[in-house]
């Protein structure tokens, strides 16, 4: 089911890859990070914008995304205990590939960028597990283009719904502060499809919907349709 949790991104081993450092190096690392707050719709990185942070996410939801002229595409939501801005870290990529914006009110730490190579340079271990969170950010990314370019409408809501449910929430119940418009953006659909479909769902007892809070009460048949495409 890799594909079926493409639509947004969560990895749980981003903090764990700090427990690579030495005590010293943790110290540094505290030193050189600074703690903000954003409220919702607020934009954390700018597409083009120098990169001097990595961004780690304390508390909130943000989305990724790619900027061309009025058009947008959400590449992932993220959730608490991940890394944003790692693509920024080689050395002749110096400004952000994508915007981040809040989703709503959202804590994040901003660790300065050179600190955060020379953590690279001089720790092995820790670099790995950079270099894994890279590698898992880009594999998720090409599944998210899959989902947009393979599966039709049903299939992208039901996998997006599955994402939420087992990736961002760990659970099957969970209150979404996101309007039915940013739903569909981070779905790739219309807004007029989503209330559809999500009517339809509840419908057929996929679902349960009262007011922002979901209910996913059939997940082998959510399974099936993303499947199905």
């Amino acid at each position: 089911m890799a594909a079926a949790l493409s639509s947004c991104t969560v990895v749980d081993d981003h903090f764990k890859c700090f427990e690579a450092l030495t005590d010293k190096q943790k110290i540094l690392l505290e030193k050189k990070q600074v703690t903000l707050e954003f409220k919702k719709g607020e934009i954390i990185a700018k597409q083009g914008s120098f990169a001097s942070h990595v961004i780690f996410l304390c508390e909130g939801l943000l989305k990724v995304y790619l900027e061309h002229g009025n058009e947008v595409l959400i590449l992932k939501i993220i959730s608490p205990g991940n890394l944003i801005g790692l693509s920024s870290l080689s050395e002749s990529e110096d400004v952000f590939q994508y915007s981040t914006a809040a989703y709503h009110h959202s804590i994040v730490n901003l660790i300065d960028i050179n600190t955060f190579k020379l953590l690279i340079r001089e720790n092995g271990h820790f670099a790995s597990k950079v270099i894994n969170i890279l590698s898992e950010n880009s594999n998720q990314i090409n599944n998210r283009f899959f989902c947009l370019t393979h599966r039709q409408s049903y299939g992208r809501l039901a996998d997006l719904l599955l994402c939420l449910s087992k990736r961002v929430f760990k659970s099957n119940e969970f209150d979404l502060d996101l309007t039915r418009k940013e739903l569909a953006e981070l779905a790739g659909m219309s807004t007029e499809n989503v209330i559809r479909i999500l009517k339809k769902f509840q419908e057929e007892e996929l679902i349960t919907l009262k007011g922002k809070r979901f209910e996913l009460s059939n997940i082998n048949a959510l399974h099936r349709i993303c499947d199905l495409g």
